[in-house]
């Protein structure tokens, strides 16, 4: 079920119903689920907070780089998995303190665009930089199966460099 005015799925499962003689519902039965989050619950708690409890199991990761990985930049390396995705977020937390501020999220059904900058220190050398990016999440039964980064990441290897 969808609210009338319209927005996230608020209920889902099955009715059963014993109809009378004249077609009337003398009995039903209904059997729910709970609704799995929506695609703007999902990617508002994401903005609070990037945890990995967020992501499926599986998912396709993808940060803008030229190359798969980088020898400066430890967190720019290939990810397929909910535990790949908990350590990129305490590897860059180890790396650089800083503050990320949204523009912009769009949604489209299960597909999210975020864009913002993001300014960040980096903690070995007092290096600061600051990148725009635009960040491509996907959710589906309520977990984020697609993060897809595009970012400058010339301004994070130089800051690393």
């Amino acid at each position: 079920m969808v609210p009338e005015a319209g927005g996230e799925v608020t209920w889902t499962g099955a009715v059963f119903a014993r109809l009378g003689a004249d077609g009337r519902i003398e009995s039903d039965h209904q059997f729910g689920d709970p609704p799995r989050p929506g695609t703007k619950t999902v990617v508002d708690a994401f903005l609070q907070e990037a945890r990995p409890e967020l992501y499926a199991e599986r998912v396709d990761w993808r940060v803008s780089w030229p190359v798969p990985e980088h020898p400066l930049v430890p967190w720019i390396r290939p990810r397929a998995t909910r535990a790949e995705v908990a350590d990129h977020y305490t590897t860059f937390a180890g790396l650089c303190t800083g503050e990320v501020s949204v523009d912009r999220v769009l949604i489209d059904g299960q597909d999210a665009v975020v864009t913002g900058t993001s300014t960040q220190v980096v903690t070995s050398s007092g290096r600061r930089f600051s990148m725009t990016f635009a960040l491509h999440l996907t959710v589906q039964d309520g977990l984020i199966t697609r993060h897809h980064m595009y970012e400058d990441s010339l301004a994070v290897a130089e800051a690393f460099g």
